[in-house]
């Protein structure tokens, strides 16, 4: 049985998927890292000087003690976050059908094997047969 297991797990399947897992996390990484770094100072430049980061709906201001400490802080919708993460998604779905058009035309096309000879009909095979039968009366 643990050679069963053993054959199921080092298929190329499995490390296929393994290796996609990995490479998916990476480029998860470079990518927020592009989004966040480049893209989105250049689409906060077009939008003003916006950051959409510190887009926020304040529900509840910061309470400020008389000593300067922030007794209760400020409760906000942060929804300038989540459009950051669209706009991450949308790079990302964008790379990630970059990448798996370039994988898709590396692949080669799957040559068909040629047909098989096609053998004799059964009367050609009854024809042979009485024939022999034939020989072997005489």
């Amino acid at each position: 049985m643990l050679k069963e297991f053993k054959k199921f797990i080092m298929t190329g399947n499995v490390i296929d998927l393994a290796v996609a897992v990995i490479l998916a996390g990476a480029i998860s990484l470079v990518v927020k890292g592009f989004t966040t770094d480049i893209m989105m100072p250049i689409v906060g430049h077009f939008a003003g000087g916006l950051d959409f980061a510190d887009m926020k709906v304040v529900l509840d201001q910061a309470v400020v003690g008389a000593d300067g400490k922030i007794v209760k802080p400020e409760n906000a919708v942060m929804y300038g976050n989540w459009i950051n993460a669209i706009i991450n998604l949308i790079i990302v779905g964008f790379v990630l059908f970059l990448m798996v058009k370039a994988y898709n035309k590396t692949k080669k096309p799957k040559e068909e094997a040629p047909a098989a000879p096609k053998g004799p009909t059964q009367e050609e095979l009854l024809a042979e047969i009485r024939d022999e039968l034939k020989k072997q009366s005489k």
